[in-house]
C-alpha cells in the first residue's frame, strides 16, 4: 500500500500545500481552510489574481497558515509562460512583477516566484532576466524572490531549466533577497543526482518542492525516494518547509496517505 511508504523514523519536516494544483475545485480561501484540516503547516499558491486578497488574507488569518509564496503572471498571450526573461516584453513583465508583490504584500505572503518565460536562444535574454530579478528584488523590500528550473519537457523553450544556471544568475544578480525553488521534480526530469545538487546550492535555496517523477502525482511513487530523499536534505540542514506541488492521482483528500504517513513516521 502507498500509506506504508514511509518504513522509519523521518525527522520532522513542515509541509506546504501548493493550491495551484490541491483543491483546484475550491475557492481559494476554502482551500486554505481544507489545507488546514488535512494538516498541512502552510500553503502556497501560483495565480491568486482573481481573487479578492481580503478574502484570502482573512482565511490565512483565520487558520493561522501563512502563504508561503505566489507566482508572476503568465502573461496574456497564448503560450506565455512568464515574462522576465523576454526582452521585448520588459513594461509587461515589471508591471507583472509590481502586481504580484502587491498581492503578496497585501495576504502577507513571504515570497514572489518571477517567471522567467520561453525566450531559450533568444539574444539578451539572460541580461534582461537579470535587470528584471534585481528590479524585483528592490521591489519586494524584505521579501525573498525565487527563480525556478523548469524542465524542457513540460515547459519547452523555457529560459531557466538548470540548477548550476540558477546558481549563476543569483550570484550575478547579487541581491540577498534572490533564491532558487528547488523543485524535485523539474530537477530530476533534467539532471538527476538530486541530493548531490540540493546539497551544492543549498545557500541559494530559498524553497523546496515535491511531486513524483514521471507523473507528478503523489510523492509515493515513481522514480524518487522521497522516504530517503526527504530525510537526506534535513540532514543538511534544510529546514524550510517542502513544497507539495503535485497533481493528485484522483482527488486531493483520496491522496493524502502519504503525508499522514510521513508525520506518523516522524512521531515514533
Amino acid at each position: 500500500m502507498r500509506s506504508a511508504f514511509w518504513r522509519s523514523a523521518v525527522p520532522t519536516i513542515r509541509f506546504s500545500a501548493n493550491l495551484g494544483f490541491l483543491w483546484q475545485e475550491l475557492a481559494l480561501p476554502d482551500a486554505i481552510r481544507r489545507a488546514k484540516d488535512a494538516g498541512f503547516d502552510a500553503v502556497e499558491c501560483h495565480f491568486p489574481y482573481a481573487v479578492d486578497p481580503a478574502a484570502v488574507k482573512a482565511a490565512l488569518d483565520e487558520t493561522g497558515l501563512k502563504m508561503l509564496g505566489l507566482n508572476t503572471s503568465r502573461g496574456d498571450r497564448e503560450g506565455d509562460f512568464g515574462l522576465a526573461a523576454l526582452p521585448d516584453r520588459v513594461e509587461e513583465a515589471r508591471a507583472a512583477i509590481d502586481q504580484a508583490v502587491d498581492y503578496a504584500s497585501a495576504i502577507g505572503a513571504g515570497a514572489v516566484h518571477v517567471m522567467a518565460g520561453k525566450s531559450q536562444g533568444v539574444d539578451g535574454a539572460q541580461a534582461t532576466f537579470e535587470a528584471n530579478l534585481a528590479y524585483a528584488c528592490e521591489a519586494a523590500g524584505d521579501m525573498t524572490i525565487l527563480i525556478e528550473p523548469i524542465n524542457q519537457r513540460d515547459a519547452p523553450g523555457y529560459f531557466l531549466s538548470y540548477q548550476a544556471q540558477a546558481a549563476d544568475i543569483v550570484a550575478r544578480v547579487g541581491k540577498p533577497n534572490l533564491k532558487i525553488m528547488f523543485d524535485c521534480y523539474h530537477a530530476q526530469i533534467m539532471e538527476g543526482d538530486l541530493l548531490k545538487r540540493f546539497e551544492q546550492h543549498l545557500p541559494m535555496i530559498g524553497h523546496l518542492q515535491i511531486a513524483a517523477v514521471p507523473s507528478r502525482g503523489e510523492p509515493d511513487e515513481g522514480e524518487i525516494a522521497y522516504d530517503r530523499l526527504l530525510p537526506a536534505m534535513a540532514g543538511f540542514g534544510w529546514d524550510g518547509h517542502v513544497g507539495a506541488e503535485y497533481r493528485p492521482r484522483t482527488t486531493t483528500d483520496a491522496g493524502l496517505g502519504w503525508m499522514t504517513a510521513y508525520k506518523s513516521a516522524a512521531r515514533s
